[in-house]
């Protein structure tokens, strides 16, 4: 006999044995550690699409998910790593050699941006609190020793970060 637990994902009730929810839990929580901390939604889709291939080998609503369907999901869906590298959990080692092999780039930062992006990219260029920044460049412009104009040659010179790429549809070979 083993013990069930009810789950929502995706917006929809599961009912999963004890084995299989210990599994997604892991599984769900190291794609989480993959994805940027700030991105919830791709994390719900993720979530949602669970639930579809749940509801697709499941025929009856009242079937428990077992272990087996669990893992028939997380083939489909793929292994976490497609997901991309975990946040922080490269070796020290990797990564002072990873930041010495490729140079730092000035960019405006897409998730820390209160107009433009342009202190959130700075910030993060030179390693700085980015409220701290903003407090200088406001107290720059507001006392006559930065030119609102610089802050938009900024804006106009300094290109926007890329894009993380992600892709849902990519299939485990």
């Amino acid at each position: 006999m083993k013990e069930t637990v009810n789950v929502n994902i995706g917006s929809q009730a599961f009912t999963l044995d004890e084995d299989a929810y210990r599994v997604l839990r892991s599984y769900l929580e190291d794609i989480r550690s993959r994805l940027p901390e700030y991105d919830t939604e791709t994390m719900g889709d993720i979530e949602v699409r669970i639930a579809e291939i749940f509801r697709e080998i499941v025929s009856s609503p009242m079937r428990v998910i077992t272990l087996d369907t669990v893992r028939a999901a997380m083939h489909q869906m793929g292994a976490p790593s497609d997901f991309g590298e975990r946040r922080g959990s490269a070796a020290p080692a990797e990564d002072e050699e990873a930041a010495e092999a490729e140079p730092r780039k000035l960019y405006r930062s897409r998730t820390d941006r209160s107009i433009a992006g342009i202190c959130g990219g700075l910030a993060e260029f030179f390693k700085i609190d980015v409220t701290v920044l903003r407090l200088i460049t406001l107290f720059l412009i507001l006392f006559g020793g930065l030119s609102i104009w610089a802050y938009i040659i900024l804006w106009i010179i300094i290109p926007e970060q890329p894009a993380p790429k992600f892709n849902m549809n990519r299939k485990k070979r």
